[in-house]
């Protein structure tokens, strides 16, 4: 049995379609779920790091996505994208951590209508405070993802899906379970924000943000296969 198992892990690539990966890691093969996190891991670690603020955080409720993920991989139905579903695990994991250690989640779009100036104008505070001019890429990448940090919480994420990581208002929608109008408002708010609290000719590209390099990828495919040695499986 150990022997056929080995035979069907080996004809598993990054190209293998999406279903048969999806077959086999449901069934526990971790090389599959490893290829699935592979292809996964830079947009939802940036969906749990815009809700958390904190790489080590994110990183955190990432794998622990993912081990539910795992555990819950055969009730997945084909009738929306594996990536949506991922997602939206994400959102409820980050979300959940955040509401057990007591963070206060304000409504968002309350925060847009406050009177007080002041409230909209903490948003740029930190900014100035920042060294100018900025020579290098990586300082001008910091500036932009501390804009987006101060973002309200969920104006950040909806951001860091549609414009960092180009998903589309449907596909937010979908993972965040709000109305996809509501999306494309707070996206367009989201965007407002950081204009004006960012120079009109910086040069920064939103794919820089929040870097994902490959030893980061490692070591969540790693911790999360070392944590499910224990899952059961049907």
């Amino acid at each position: 049995m150990k022997n056929a198992h080995r035979e069907i892990n080996a004809v598993l690539t990054a190209r293998t379609h999406e279903s048969e990966l999806i077959e086999h890691a449901a069934h526990g093969n971790a090389d599959a779920f490893a290829l699935i996190m592979r292809q996964h891991n830079q947009r939802l670690f940036r969906t749990a790091r815009s809700i958390l603020r904190n790489d080590a955080d994110a990183e955190d409720a990432l794998q622990e996505a993912y081990l539910r993920a795992w555990q819950a991989l055969s009730t997945f139905r084909a009738d929306a994208r594996l990536s949506t579903w991922l997602v939206r695990i994400v959102v409820n994991e980050s979300l959940g951590r955040l509401r057990r250690r007591g963070a206060q989640l304000i409504p968002l779009d309350t925060i847009m209508t406050l009177p007080d100036p002041k409230a909209q104008g903490a948003l740029t505070a930190r900014f100035e405070q920042q060294p100018e001019p900025m020579a290098m890429r990586s300082e001008l990448r910091h500036v932009l993802e501390v804009h987006i940090d101060q973002l309200p919480d969920l104006y950040r994420t909806v951001f860091v899906m549609c414009a960092v990581e180009e998903m589309t208002t449907h596909e937010v929608a979908l993972a965040m379970e709000i109305p996809e109008a509501t999306v494309r408002t707070r996206l367009s708010r989201a965007r407002k924000l950081l204009r004006a609290g960012l120079v009109s000719d910086m040069d920064v590209t939103l794919e820089d943000a929040f870097s994902f390099d490959g030893e980061r990828c490692d070591r969540i495919v790693r911790a999360v296969l070392e944590k499910g040695k224990g899952l059961r499986f049907p």
